[in-house]
């Protein structure tokens, strides 16, 4: 025990790095794993769809009519800020999210249950993934909201 209280008297910023590095990455890891629990696979998203979820598409116009999940409704960034008001109703059914690789996804989930969605949910590997396993995409514009 003296060694070790030598050591970290002799070299205490080499001790103070450690430790900073070492809570940084149990906080990039913890940040990492609630972003793995709040995605969704296709297959766990149609459960959830089946249930009555609320799916909302981040992406742009043209790409959501180009084709996108049954039931779906686009908002952009500035709507899922206020997402609380508009979409109040819906604070306890699952609400699953997507773009077109996920990516926007997750931030667009976390920002849902800040506001007290407690079921917000992003559709890990977006679209992409939901076309990959060949699911069906409906085409054609419907209004946000």
């Amino acid at each position: 025990m003296d060694r070790l209280t030598q050591y970290v008297q002799m070299n205490h910023w080499l001790v103070l790095a450690t430790v900073v590095v070492l809570v940084a990455v149990i906080v990039i890891e913890l940040r990492a794993r609630a972003a793995t629990l709040s995605a969704i696979t296709p297959q766990d998203a149609i459960r959830l769809m089946n249930r009555g979820a609320v799916v909302i598409d981040l992406r742009a116009a043209e790409p959501y009519a180009a084709g996108h999940l049954s039931g779906a409704r686009r908002m952009d960034g500035e709507q899922i800020l206020k997402a609380g008001e508009t979409l109040k109703k819906h604070l306890q059914k699952p609400l699953i999210v997507y773009d077109e690789s996920g990516s926007l996804g997750t931030a667009a989930a976390r920002q849902l249950k800040a506001q007290g969605f407690t079921q917000a949910f992003n559709l890990r590997g977006g679209v992409a993934a939901w076309r990959s396993d060949n699911l069906p995409l409906e085409k054609g514009a419907k209004a946000s909201g």
